[in-house]
């Protein structure tokens, strides 16, 4: 059982990650699909009764955001791996204003969410951290699994 956390601002590539990597084995959290909190808790719940992975596809850009999943997820017994989407403010709005409709985030909510952005701990209790950044050929690159413990990290998927 695996809990994902993605980390990123919008535009970054999360959500084509997710698509790429994880849609047949995880389940998908994600305010931009469940829009309120009171529905993605009962989803988490959901796949941590169920024992199901799962990833959770928001920007998380602080540790007390990231932390709403990670104590819950180690207590159900859950292996907790962040994914951190490094990337410039000019790629994320240049991927960003790619988008369509209500996809599409206003330039200043990307650069709001930029300004606060904490990269990822592995001292906020995950047990591995990956840093993605995408090529110029639009290739996600992963690298660095740093681990907590003796555990051997997963390859990413392809």
């Amino acid at each position: 059982m695996e809990a994902v956390i993605l980390v990123g601002v919008q535009g970054s590539g999360k959500t084509s990650f997710y698509r790429d990597r994880f849609f047949e084995t995880h389940v998908r959290i994600s305010l931009d699909m469940l829009r309120t909190r009171q529905r993605e808790k009962i989803l988490l719940t959901a796949c941590l009764e169920s024992q199901q992975s799962f990833v959770v596809d928001n920007t998380n850009p602080l540790p007390v955001d990231r932390a709403r999943y990670v104590g819950v997820s180690r207590a159900a017994g859950f292996r907790v791996v962040v994914y951190f989407f490094k990337t410039s403010l000019p790629d994320a709005i240049r991927r960003n204003n790619q988008r369509a409709g209500k996809k599409k985030i206003p330039v200043p909510g990307v650069a709001g969410t930029f300004r606060k952005l904490q990269p990822p701990t592995l001292a906020e209790g995950f047990d591995a951290l990956y840093t993605v950044t995408i090529s110029a050929d639009s290739t996600f690159i992963v690298k660095g699994a740093s681990e907590t413990h003796s555990k051997v990290a997963r390859p990413p998927q392809h």
